[in-house]
């Protein structure tokens, strides 16, 4: 008998990948093919920056990081952040900052991040971006450190708390722009696997958020060790917002608004033009 290949996985510690990849990455998901030899749990934008170095052999990524490593891992249709009213927002403080959007110092959650991917589409006039950790944004912006920010995951949930408001949804002004769901964040596996592996490995996400949905009691723990302190509210909130259809499979409309991201971003020449088929 073949000896079941070993791969090294990467997610993110956010809620929505620790309640997909919980079943997956606890042995309650069967793998024949492949056996999982490595599993990373980094920042979403470290993430991207190990998928352009081809690190990883199966990861989440941005669908602009996606942008750039599509001639060398290919897109999984299980695991995806894709969906309405829930793109990242560009917000700002009180304080006194320049008139014209253009010429205000804006943080990014990554360069690679498909937030920052979208302001340059919604405004590629703003040049003045400084890249930060997404939990390092708001803080910066409520004490003036940046005239605004970019803020994605939980940030949406809490940024109100801090005195911020909401300059621009920039999830809706896609919806707006295109009558598409917004395509955030993917799963891919390396090109060089053997297409029965990707196979295997793609079905066995999507058997895994079956299980993490017949049993949310079980999966909490590990949802909350990874969650940065993150109360049990925003928690549930979180998942019930990025951890919908289009994770359990991207469908035809989620492949067509993958599709126009490519296409978009790179006729704004953000990324090489769109490879092959996803």
């Amino acid at each position: 008998m073949t000896e079941p290949l070993a791969l090294t996985l990467g997610f993110s510690p956010c809620p929505n990948d620790t309640y997909i990849f919980n079943g997956l990455v606890h042995g309650r998901v069967a793998l024949a093919r492949c056996r999982l030899a490595g599993i990373h749990l980094e920042d979403v934008e470290t993430l991207n920056e190990w998928a352009l170095q081809g690190r990883l052999d199966v990861t989440k990524l941005s669908f602009h990081a996606f942008g750039h490593v599509q001639h060398n891992y290919a897109l999984l249709q299980a695991g995806a952040a894709l969906g309405r009213g829930c793109g990242p927002l560009l917000i700002a403080g009180n304080g006194d900052k320049p008139a014209d959007l253009a010429d205000w110092t804006i943080a990014i959650p990554g360069a690679y991040t498909t937030a920052a991917l979208l302001l340059r589409l919604y405004r590629p006039d703003c040049r003045r971006l400084t890249v930060m950790r997404f939990d390092r944004i708001m803080d910066a912006v409520a004490t003036g450190v940046v005239d605004g920010g970019v803020i994605i995951h939980e940030s949406r949930f809490t940024y109100q708390a801090l005195g911020l408001h909401c300059i621009r949804d920039l999830g809706q002004w896609w919806e707006e722009t295109t009558g598409l769901p917004i395509p955030l964040g993917c799963i891919a596996a390396k090109k060089t696997l053997p297409p029965a592996v990707r196979a295997e490995i793609d079905g066995a996400i999507a058997a895994s958020i079956r299980w993490a949905d017949a049993h949310p009691g079980e999966g909490w723990d590990y949802i909350r060790a990874h969650a940065q302190e993150m109360d049990p509210q925003v928690m549930r909130e979180h998942i019930a917002l990025y951890v919908n259809d289009s994770s359990r499979a991207l469908g035809e409309e989620g492949l067509h608004a993958v599709r126009q991201l490519l296409r978009r971003g790179a006729a704004a020449g953000l990324f090489p033009a769109a490879v092959g088929d996803i």
